[in-house]
C-alpha cells in the first residue's frame, strides 16, 4: 500500500505518523509519501517523521517529495490536509469579520467562506494531477477545511472522495471514558453537516443511553459543548461545539471582540513545533502538539485507511453523498454521518428524518456551500456575494456588501479568478 500526504509538511504530520506505525499490523503501508511545497518545513517536520518510524522499526519507506506528479505515482490512497497561505490567512480569517459585525472563524462564517474561496480550486488541481498519476482505484481522503465544502467539490468533480473531522471521533472519546466504556462500544448517531451537526443517540452496546444523559447529567452535556442547558434539553441532542457560532452568535462575537484570535496561539505554537521538531534526539512528537488541536486525527485516519483496505465493516462517521441516508436532503449532497466502511466502498447508514430545528440551519447552510463552490471555481462577484448573503452568519446585504469587497481584497493574491489581471 502507498499513502501520499499532500501538506507533509504540517505541524499535524507526527499525529498521522504515530497513527500508521502504531497501527503497522493493520495497515501494511509499504510506502508513505510527504509531499509539501515548503522544502525547508517538509524537511523538518519529515526529519522528525523518520526518526520516529525508525524508533518504531517500522518496516516501510518514507519518501520526502516536493513534487506532485512523482509522489502520487501508484499511490492507493492520497490524504488532503493543507491550508491555503498558512496561518497568516486564518489570523485574516479570524479577525476581519470584526470590522463589519461579524463572527471570526477558519470554517464557518465569512473566514470559512474566504477559505473555501482560496481552497477549493487548488485542492481541485491536486486531485486531478492525482488522478493522472495514483492507482485507478485510489481514494482522496479529505482534512483540510472546510471539510464538507472540499468534499463537495470533490465529489461533484468526480473523484473518488471521502471527508473526514476529528469532531465525531472525539466526542466518542469523550462519551466513553465519561461512561468508562471503551470507545468500540460506543456508536453516535451524528448527522448534518460538517461542523454543523448533532448527536442524537449515544448507543454503548446497542443501547441508547442519551436520553438518561439529558435527563441526569444535562449540565455535563452543556458544558461539554459550550451551551445553555436548556438548549440542549430542548433539542434533545448533544450539538457540534461548533454550533455555537450559530446558536450563540453575539455572545461569542463579544467574546471575541474582547480577546485575542485562535491564530495567534496556533502561529506561536507552530513556531514552537517546529524549533522542537528540529532537534535530531526528538523521537515523539512532542506534548505541545496536544494544543495544536486536531485530536485524534491520526486514530481516525488510520482506522479510515484501514477499513477500506481491509474490508473491516467498521462504523464511521465520515463526510459522504447522502444518497438518501437522511431522507430530508438531496442524495447528492455530501453529509456528515456515520457510514459502514469495508473494502473500497463506503456506505451511509439510513436515520430518522431531521427534525425542522435542525433542517432549517442545515438547508440553509447547503445553500450557502453550493454557493460558496461555485463562486471559487467562477470567480464571479455576484454568486460570491449571494453565497455571502446565504452564510447565516452573515446579517443582511449592507454587511454582505462590503464585507465581500473587503474579504477579496485581502486574499488578492490566492484568488485568481477574482483578480485575472493580478
Amino acid at each position: 500500500m502507498k499513502v501520499v500526504v499532500v501538506g507533509g509538511g504540517s505541524t499535524y504530520t507526527p499525529e498521522l505518523i504515530e497513527g500508521v506505525a502504531d497501527r503497522d499490523g493493520i495497515l501494511h503501508v509499504d510506502e508513505l509519501v510527504l509531499q509539501d511545497v515548503d522544502a525547508e518545513r517538509l524537511e523538518i517536520v519529515g526529519g522528525l517523521a523518520r526518526r520516529m518510524l525508525e524508533r518504531r522499526d517500522w518496516p516501510g519507506r518514507l519518501v520526502l517529495s516536493t513534487d506532485h506528479d512523482g509522489a502520487f505515482e501508484g499511490a492507493d490512497f492520497v490524504l488532503l490536509q493543507i491550508r491555503v497561505g498558512g496561518q497568516a490567512t486564518r489570523y485574516v480569517d479570524e479577525t476581519l469579520p470584526h470590522r463589519f459585525g461579524c463572527i471570526g472563524q477558519e470554517t464557518t462564517g465569512p473566514g470559512g467562506f474566504a477559505k473555501a474561496l482560496r481552497t477549493v480550486p487548488v485542492v481541485l488541481d491536486i486531485a486531478e494531477q492525482a488522478a493522472r498519476r495514483a492507482s485507478p482505484d485510489a481514494w482522496i481522503i479529505d482534512f483540510t477545511n472546510p471539510v464538507g465544502i472540499v468534499t463537495q467539490a470533490l465529489v461533484d468533480g468526480g473523484f473518488k472522495s471521502v471527508g473526514l473531522c476529528n469532531v465525531a471521533i472525539g466526542l466518542q472519546r469523550t462519551f466513553a471514558h465519561h461512561l468508562d466504556v471503551s470507545p468500540e462500544r460506543v456508536e453516535l448517531e451524528h448527522v448534518g453537516l460538517n461542523h454543523l451537526s448533532w448527536e442524537r443517540a449515544i448507543r454503548v452496546d446497542g443501547r441508547d443511553v442519551l436520553p438518561d444523559l439529558l435527563d441526569r447529567e444535562s449540565d455535563w452535556l452543556a458544558d461539554l459543548v459550550h451551551l445553555p442547558v436548556e438548549l440542549v434539553r430542548a433539542l434533545r441532542a448533544v450539538p457540534s461545539y461548533y454550533l455555537r457560532y450559530f446558536y450563540m452568535t453575539a455572545e461569542v462575537l463579544a467574546e471575541q471582540l474582547n480577546g485575542h484570535s485562535r491564530a495567534e496561539d496556533v502561529i506561536a505554537i507552530e513556531r514552537d513545533l517546529l524549533e522542537r521538531y528540529r532537534d535530531p534526539a526528538l523521537t515523539e512528537k512532542p506534548r505541545l502538539l496536544e494544543e495544536r488541536g486536531g485530536a485524534f486525527y491520526s486514530e481516525a485516519a488510520a482506522q479510515l485507511i484501514a477499513a477500506l483496505h481491509s474490508d473491516a465493516g467498521d462504523t464511521q462517521v465520515v463526510n459522504v453523498r447522502n444518497g438518501g441516508a437522511i431522507p430530508d436532503l438531496p442524495a447528492d449532497e455530501i453529509v456528515e454521518i456515520g457510514a459502514r466502511v469495508g473494502a473500497d466502498r463506503i456506505e451511509p447508514l439510513p436515520v430518522a428524518p431531521l427534525g425542522p430545528e435542525l433542517l432549517g440551519l442545515v438547508l440553509q447552510h447547503k445553500a450557502y456551500e453550493r454557493l460558496a463552490i461555485r463562486a471559487a471555481l467562477s470567480g464571479d462577484r455576484s454568486t460570491a456575494l449571494l453565497a455571502l448573503l446565504a452564510n447565516p452568519l452573515v446579517r443582511d446585504y449592507a454587511t454582505a456588501a462590503p464585507l465581500l469587497d473587503a474579504l477579496l481584497d485581502a486574499n488578492r493574491r490566492f484568488l485568481p479568478r477574482f483578480f485575472p489581471e493580478g
